[in-house]
């Protein structure tokens, strides 16, 4: 298989940089699987998993909220606005950030406020999902 580079950076650190082989991201308009050759986009993220696949090994999993995607002739960016390693997460801390997440939105006071909060609360929901599984 065709590989190609891959870049994922958050305000904190590069989470990776190297070769893969494909890598799966959760785009404002559902996800996309990037193989090499990929045609040129650019878009938003939604939180979510990015699964990046190199060789043989276990695909790496990563959550991320927020940020940008840019596929172009020389592979692949994101620009995250939080990233962190799936296997860094503890049930406990996300059950905490979802009961949070409640409580903004029932304290919401405008329809935008109580849509950001939702749109929180869903992706933490997600990413409990993805640690679970």
């Amino acid at each position: 298989m065709t590989t190609f580079h891959f870049e994922l950076v958050s305000p904190e650190r590069v989470l990776f940089s190297g070769s893969v082989d494909s890598v799966v991201v959760p785009a404002s308009e559902g996800d996309m699987t990037v193989l090499a050759g990929h045609a040129p986009t650019m878009s938003t993220l939604k939180p979510g998993v990015v699964t990046v696949t190199e060789g043989k090994g276990s695909p790496r999993r990563l959550f991320v909220r927020g940020g940008f995607v840019d596929i172009n002739s020389t592979g692949l960016s994101i620009l995250a606005e939080h990233a962190i390693p799936l296997e860094d997460l503890k049930p406990e801390m996300i059950a905490a950030d979802i009961k949070n997440a409640m409580d903004d939105v029932a304290d919401a006071k405008s329809v935008e406020a109580r849509v950001a909060a939702q749109a929180r609360l869903d992706g933490l929901k997600q990413l409990q999902g993805a640690v679970v599984n």
